[in-house]
């Protein structure tokens, strides 16, 4: 005689939310794609007034561009529209606008969904973070490196231009053909876009209005990304003791923002319940929150909270937490003794 095996209570809990609704997604591309163009259109015109008018348009330019993004991140997931097509023409359009090719961010995404909390499975789709002892093990000049790829000034400035702008116009060695060819097919379109738009306004107007919104809408997306898996008790073990339930709801925050942030950013600060079911879609994520008190028993991430995980940037195994670097003895490596 078999039993019934039931479903985990969060499955059951997140189900009805990962239907899209077409209505709802065509508007968020209205409100969110609209409106980044209208601001652009808005910053060109702003520059025979004042540059200082055209940098402060910039700034709700950037927060339509993380909401174009998030959008983009919701067709990764295949999310956004019930048609697996409608989903890949929109998140090609949407990747041309934020500079991010669709199959390729997809591909490493989904490896960060499949390993985020794992220790021994990182490195793709994630923020490197290293453990105290493989830190303390490093030689003098990794370990600089190191301290000067975690440093906020490095991380959240250089990082986001690094990223968008030049890491994501190359493949990766074992990435597919069609890894290989959104990336081919982006540049392609980039190329046109920006050729169009330089002819147009000039190539001096188009690097005045289009950089800053780059800037601070890549970068207010890198800080999203790292205070998801970043902060103050996070998650992290070994992959024999890895399980993905646990990792989501204990290695993901729950960011709590203003409700015009929370629109800005999509809802993502909901990352807890986007991580057990990445297929729903964003503008469903706060209403699967408050339909369940399994998801409203995780400590909200605040503002304030989030900004002290900047120093945090080593995960200590035996205390099971990040640490930073000024809080870690000078202590050799742990090493196997002799049998």
């Amino acid at each position: 005689m078999t039993t019934e095996k039931k479903s985990p209570d969060w499955k059951i809990a997140t189900l009805p939310y990962q239907h899209p609704d077409l209505r709802r997604s065509i508007w968020q591309l209205i409100n969110s794609v609209g409106p980044l163009i209208l601001f652009f259109i808005l910053m060109y015109f702003s520059l025979e007034i004042s540059y200082w008018l055209t940098l402060a348009l910039a700034v709700p330019a950037a927060g339509f561009l993380v909401r174009t993004f998030i959008i983009f991140h919701d067709c990764c997931h295949g999310s956004f529209f019930k048609s697996k097509r409608a989903n890949r023409v929109a998140g090609y359009i949407t990747g041309i606008l934020t500079f991010t090719p669709f199959e390729r961010w997809q591909h490493d995404h989904a490896i960060h969904h499949a390993t985020a909390g794992d220790l021994d499975r990182r490195g793709v789709g994630d923020v490197m973070t290293l453990t105290v002892d493989e830190y303390l093990a490093l030689p003098p000049l990794r370990k600089l490196g190191y301290r000067l790829f975690r440093h906020p000034l490095i991380m959240f400035t250089i990082g986001p231009i690094f990223v968008f702008l030049i890491s994501h116009r190359f493949t990766l060695k074992k990435t597919g053909r069609r890894e290989r060819m959104s990336v081919i097919l982006t540049n392609l379109a980039l190329l046109a876009m920006i050729s169009l738009l330089v002819y147009f306004m000039g190539w001096k107007e188009y690097l005045m209005v289009h950089l800053p919104i780059i800037i601070f809408g890549t970068t207010a997306g890198v800080w999203l990304f790292y205070v998801q898996h970043n902060y103050e008790g996070t998650f992290w073990t070994r992959h024999e003791n890895w399980d993905f339930a646990t990792a989501g709801l204990k290695g993901c925050s729950f960011y709590q923002l203003p409700g015009l942030l929370q629109w800005f950013t999509g809802n993502i600060g909901f990352h807890h319940i986007h991580h057990l079911n990445p297929r729903i879609p964003s503008y469903n994520l706060e209403a699967c929150y408050q339909s369940s008190e399994l998801f409203q028993h995780i400590k909200p991430l605040t503002i304030l909270r989030s900004l002290k995980s900047l120093n945090l940037r080593l995960w200590d195994e035996p205390s099971k937490r990040l640490v930073s670097l000024a809080a870690i003895k000078r202590r050799p490596p742990e090493t196997t003794p002799d049998a």
